[in-house]
């Protein structure tokens, strides 16, 4: 016996538009090769389906974040290069290794993991070394590189890895003319500079985008990708927004003025006015500091959320705006129809876009649609 339940929200995805915005990246990337960034779900997108547009629109090659993530791509029938980068210590790399991952090492240590892992496999494995030249966070110091660069070389003699790449991250690519960005280019022109012929890549969606000298063999966008400015003060660079998050209208009722909306009453109405039930809340990744802040679509026109985000709902005032059960919310897509955006939403709740659309819980379906080419 089988059952079917109503969706009370969606997160739709506009493929077209991840293979829109990898095949205007791989463009502004020149003759770089291109590896799209499709970590944590593809930032909130669906991991598998935006891995196949992005590789449709011009990218040679995936990043991950974690293993598993690497292993989930594989196991999905993706043959392109794959590269996992986030690996703690006792981290199990086997069915990694066997299944063509390849691996970043950012200290002697992990390179030894992965040399005996490819020792148990019997499959050798292309490594990319990663160099801490200013961010703080992976990779090996400049005092710490050649120890690293020595254990990696010592592996690739015995054969059971390939060094493939160097690599690194910037701190502040997004924030054009700071001084760390020709300090972080000088150390890692330096640390590539003792292994010759080795792929370089440090570019992220912003430097991508706005600084030709960072672009070396390889680039790693991100969230451009998915069609948000990694510099909003810089425009939208012709990218096109992927995802539309979608609710249904749960309740619609009248109430006199003076009345509290939701935890707290931190809305109270001015007047006699109708009010709308949203069925989305923290739980789903909404955040709790929308409250009384972000704007939502109803019917063709926009709405503040009234009161007090909760786990499971918001609500909105409808004033005398015609509306009834099952109406469309839009949150945020595109901005076609006048809906908000993601960057605006990430504008009133003072964060970025990257932490707007990788929130979105295992509650809200994505489905994964295709709204025409947009070479």
């Amino acid at each position: 016996m089988s059952s079917s339940f109503v969706t009370p929200a969606e997160a739709r995805v506009d493929l077209s538009a991840i293979r829109h915005n990898a095949a205007l990246l791989k463009e502004a990337a020149g003759g770089a090769e291109m590896m799209a960034a499709v970590k944590a779900d593809a930032y909130g997108h669906g991991l598998v389906p935006s891995a196949r547009a992005a590789l449709e629109g011009g990218a040679t090659g995936l990043g991950v974040a974690t293993v598993r993530e690497a292993v989930a791509l594989r196991d999905a029938g993706i043959t392109a290069p794959v590269l996992a980068w986030l690996i703690p210590p006792g981290e199990p790399l086997d069915e990694a290794v066997a299944k063509g991952v390849d691996l970043s090492a950012g200290a002697p240590w992990l390179v030894d993991e992965i040399a005996a892992a490819v020792r148990r496999t019997g499959r050798t494995v292309n490594v990319h070394l990663k160099v801490d030249t200013g961010i703080s966070r992976g990779g090996a110091t400049a005092e710490a590189w050649p120890d690293l660069v020595d254990a990696a070389l010592k592996a690739q003699a015995e054969g059971v890895i390939v060094v493939d790449g160097v690599w690194s991250h910037f701190a502040c690519a997004d924030i054009p003319g700071h001084p760390s960005i020709d300090r972080q280019l000088a150390a890692f022109d330096e640390a590539a500079g003792i292994l010759p012929g080795v792929r370089r890549h440090i570019a992220n969606s912003a430097a991508l985008l706005t600084l030709p000298q960072a672009r070396y063999d390889l680039v790693r966008p991100g969230i451009a990708l998915y069609g948000l400015s990694p510099i909003p003060e810089m425009g939208d660079f012709g990218l096109r927004p992927a995802m539309t998050l979608t609710a249904r209208l749960a309740l619609v009722k009248r109430v006199p003025k003076g009345t509290g909306v939701s935890y707290g009453h931190l809305y109270t109405t001015d007047r006699e006015t109708t009010l709308g039930l949203v069925p989305l809340g923290y739980a789903d990744g909404i955040m709790r500091n929308a409250t009384n802040r972000a704007q939502v679509l109803v019917n063709d026109q926009r709405f503040t959320i009234a009161g007090r985000v909760c786990m499971d709902q918001f609500t909105i005032d409808l004033g005398d705006h015609p509306a009834t059960e099952g109406d469309e919310v839009v949150l945020f897509g595109p901005g076609d129809r006048n809906e908000p955006t993601c960057q605006e939403w990430a504008d009133s709740l003072g964060t970025i876009t990257h932490e707007i659309v990788t929130r979105i819980g295992t509650r809200v379906p994505r489905v994964h649609v295709r709204q025409g080419d947009r070479e």
